[in-house]
């Protein structure tokens, strides 16, 4: 039988790993590319009947064009956000899958991770003792108990973080389009969010409707000193308006794993180059802001579950007339998907 042919974008070596521990079998012909996914770069794709891709590649209406032109059948994307695929223009014309679950725990850890750090001055600490200064000056914190946690977005990995949150014994409100029915979680508006969390954690898909819904109007309304943190989408946040607010001292501190022009300058080692995006260059000088490369995601488990899911997406494709994980511009819209992927959405 003839092997399933991948091309594989934005391939990293921890990605080349993860993929060849879940096909020990070689039950597919993968062919890894550094370069990420765009109008310049699909022709690489020729002959293949599958397209794996990464956050930041490019699938716009002119790369799915050539890509069904050239008898791809699938987009096989290896994460859960799709925010960088036309999904739209794509229906009828490809299809389109992800891994809605990788390891939510990955996500929501690597948040509180950089809340500890940012608060508790420990990225600060390390880099004193380091050269023998054991000074407690400018280092003091403050008790995440008893603060009140606003999250923005209560699927898995949402829920999960107030888990954790509640460990700390802090009290949680939340927003969310589609609340979680029977959570015991304390919905509430936007706008009383913004007014009465001490710290604001995302955790939601980036949409047309919520982009930059951190904005100058919307800092207005949040508490002085607020904690900012973000490991879902860049764009959720408009960067220019959170340096003025980190500049006006209405921001406390900003605990960031992805950033919204992250494309052109995160996954690559830049430290020998001048980078030219002034805003993200200035967010970086601050003190009170933490930035880690769209890390989040990075562990053991979370990159088997990834390179599991995404294989067995490929696999059900082609075995069979379902498609579990499918996503369509039907399906982001889940108040009015009749869809139950019992078969393909097309």
């Amino acid at each position: 039988m003839k092997k399933i042919r991948i091309a594989f974008f934005d391939a990293k070596e921890y990605d080349r790993q993860s993929f060849i521990a879940s096909d020990k079998d070689e039950e597919y012909e993968i062919e890894y590319f550094e370069t990420r996914l765009s109008e310049a770069t699909c022709k690489l794709a020729e002959g293949s009947d599958v397209v794996c891709v990464f956050v930041n590649d490019d699938v716009n209406s002119a790369v799915i064009d050539r890509l069904t032109a050239m008898g791809v059948k699938l987009i096989a994307l290896r994460c859960a956000g799709y925010n960088n695929v036309d999904i739209e223009y794509a229906y009828g014309k490809i299809h389109i899958v992800r891994v809605p679950a990788y390891s939510p725990y990955a996500v929501a850890e690597h948040a509180m991770a950089l809340l500890l750090t940012s608060i508790r001055r420990i990225h600060k600490a390390y880099i004193r003792t380091k050269d023998f200064n054991f000074s407690l000056n400018g280092l003091t914190g403050f008790d995440l108990h008893g603060k009140t946690v606003g999250v923005v977005g209560t699927g898995k990995i949402g829920r999960i973080f107030i888990d954790i949150c509640r460990g700390f014994g802090m009290n949680v409100i939340a927003y969310d389009k589609f609340p979680a029915k029977d959570s015991g979680i304390e919905y509430v508006e936007l706008d009383e969010l913004w007014e009465r969390a001490d710290i604001i954690s995302f955790h939601c898909p980036l949409t047309d409707e919520n982009r930059h819904m951190v904005n100058t109007e919307s800092i207005v309304k949040m508490k002085k000193g607020v904690v900012l943190i973000n490991t879902s989408r860049g764009a959720l946040i408009d960067s220019e308006a959170l340096l003025e607010g980190i500049k006006q001292r209405k921001i406390g501190a900003a605990c960031l794993d992805v950033y919204e022009e992250e494309s052109n300058v995160f996954f690559h080692d830049y430290s020998n180059h001048i980078v030219n995006d002034d805003v993200l260059a200035r967010l970086i000088s601050m003190p009170n802001v933490i930035l880690t490369s769209h890390q989040a995601f990075l562990t053991n488990e979370a990159l088997a579950n990834i390179a599991d899911t995404t294989l067995g997406n490929v696999r059900e494709f082609f075995e069979r007339d379902t498609c579990s994980n499918e996503v369509c511009y039907k399906c982001a819209n889940l108040a009015n998907c009749k869809q139950t992927h019992e078969k393909k959405c097309f």
